[in-house]
């Protein structure tokens, strides 16, 4: 990470002095100061006001210090991207998907190197070594249920359908705990494991457990024909020159890997009530915001739901999302209490750049 820019020095350490709101009330907001706005505003640039767009949040202690939309939610209409316009998360949601898993480890409904049979039992036998552990922290080697999918295929598949998919093959990728690779599947079925233990659906799961006790109102494990998402970006693609909508594919509707819909304003205060342990203890959040280790004890720079990445003070957590139509970037440093999310509706952005110069302008 680079310095802190000069010309923004002073207003920021004001501001991050100001106190912010307890989770459970709205977060403190403060009106973007002007040169953090023209900083952030330059950095966006590339997003036109009748483009496909995006929507970024600075959070700091609680305290909301930049936030706002540019683009619009759909190419041919007027209706401008705000802070409260909800994008599909894509693998953010990963975050969401673990921390259901670790609540339920904290209430002592199951243990993390529980054999994830115990709970699946319909589990290929091929896969029967692998612990709740290993789907977390992407070690499992299970196989790529995208890669499973009939070409010919347009229904959309569900985290069910992921489970049955990988009956296709007859062997892991590599021994659980060998090697890390990055695995949809493996959160597929964390959701259906959290279904098992909950006796709820996973979207009702997440819905009673943690987003109505943050008051995240606008949050959403979406269902076609269930539930609705309000405020809602489309997503686009890059064809041949012109925008074209690609909102959903295949793989979609599948909730555990990526389907949840939020807006900046709500994840605002996720975040917070992660830094805060409000929703898990400390010991549990960092854990979950740590490296892990494979059989041979290396370092896998993933914890559960994040990866973790070295910076000038430390280590900090870090997610992308990346399905057809939406890109999506969370940066995160809990220690100084620092967010920066980006999320955006098209397919050729490149949040990860624009969250890391977001992020430069205040972290060392």
């Amino acid at each position: 990470m680079t310095t802190f820019h000069r010309y923004s020095y002073a207003i920021l350490i004001t501001l991050f002095l100001l106190p912010g709101n307890t989770i459970g009330q709205k977060l403190a907001v403060r009106k973007n100061a002007a040169p953090l706005e023209h900083a952030v505003d330059e950095i966006m640039k590339g997003f036109t006001v009748h483009t496909p767009g995006a929507s970024v949040l600075i959070l700091k202690n609680d305290t909301i210090i930049f936030q706002k939309g540019y683009g619009v939610k759909q190419v041919g209409q007027r209706s401008r991207i705000d802070p409260y316009t909800n994008f599909r998360l894509a693998s953010v949601t990963k975050q969401f998907t673990a921390a259901s898993i670790l609540l339920l480890q904290q209430n002592g409904k199951l243990s993390l190197n529980d054999p994830v049979v115990n709970y699946l039992p319909n589990l290929p036998s091929y896969a029967r070594s692998i612990r709740i552990m290993h789907l977390l922290n992407h070690s499992s080697g299970v196989p790529d249920y995208e890669d499973l999918i009939p070409e010919a295929q347009t229904e959309q598949v569900h985290d069910a359908d992921c489970l049955q998919l990988i009956h296709k093959r007859d062997s892991l990728y590599f021994l659980p705990g060998d090697a890390y690779r990055y695995s949809n599947t493996g959160y597929a079925l964390l959701a259906l494991i959290v279904e098992k233990i909950s006796g709820k659906s996973f979207a009702t799961f997440l819905d009673s457990a943690i987003f109505k006790p943050l008051h995240m109102r606008s949050t959403v494990a979406y269902e076609k024909g269930i539930s609705k998402v309000k405020n809602r970006a489309m997503g686009h693609s890059l064809i041949t020159g012109s925008w074209e909508l690609t909102d959903q594919s295949n793989s979609s509707a599948v909730l555990g890997d990526g389907g949840i819909y939020s807006n900046v304003n709500d994840l605002a205060k996720w975040i917070a009530a992660l830094w805060n342990y409000q929703l898990l203890p400390k010991n549990i959040q960092h854990q979950a915001w740590s490296t892990t280790l494979f059989n041979n004890r290396k370092v896998n720079d993933y914890g559960f739901g994040w990866h973790v990445e070295k910076y000038s003070k430390g280590t900090h957590p870090y997610h992308s999302g990346s399905s057809i139509g939406f890109r999506n970037y969370l940066n995160l440093f809990p220690e100084e209490k620092i967010m920066v999310v980006v999320l955006t509706n098209r397919n050729s952005a490149d949040p990860k750049t624009l969250c890391k110069k977001i992020s430069a302008l205040l972290v060392e």
